[in-house]
């Protein structure tokens, strides 16, 4: 399961990076594309906070970022997510990691379902994003996970003739 949660830590990466690059090239950027990117990384930034035993209770998950706060932001995650994952075993991946949510309720995890819940977090705000730069006349980017296995694979997905 670990290389698993790796190659979908890698998609997030590649797939941040497609649409930090998509919001750049946007015609007219809102405010309201930015705030879903920026929830979405201080959600990644909340959650490897929370499997650090770290209190987040006084995080803004909803912060008013630039541009360039979301595109600082999603490399500090890139980086602090590979040494995190860098440290793990298939054991810890069981092990439980106790938190509180924003309404202070304390849940039990294991950081293998944190994890998995971070790396598909990430997808549903992509989305939200990609129909934002498209509703405000910009060209949509294509963060699939098959499309991120297709180019990383160099083509190892390529249809059959």
């Amino acid at each position: 399961m670990l290389e698993t949660i790796r190659q979908l830590f890698a998609h997030d990466e590649w797939a941040n990076a497609r649409i930090l690059g998509a919001v750049r090239s946007a015609p007219h950027l809102h405010q309201k594309t930015l705030q879903i990117l920026a929830h979405l990384l201080v959600s990644e930034k909340v959650w490897l906070q929370r499997l650090k035993g770290e209190d987040t209770s006084a995080a803004n998950k909803s912060p008013e970022f630039s541009y360039d706060d979301c595109e600082k932001l999603a490399a500090e995650n890139q980086k602090l997510y590979a040494e995190f994952l860098g440290s793990l075993d298939e054991d810890n991946l069981r092990s439980p990691v106790t938190y509180k949510n924003f309404k202070n309720v304390e849940f039990r995890t294991p950081v293998g379902e944190i994890l998995m819940h971070v790396a598909v977090h990430g997808t549903y705000h992509r989305g939200q994003v990609t129909l934002s730069i498209r509703e405000e006349g910009g060209t949509p980017v294509n963060t699939d996970f098959i499309t991120f296995v297709r180019e990383s694979s160099g083509g190892q997905s390529a249809p059959r003739a």
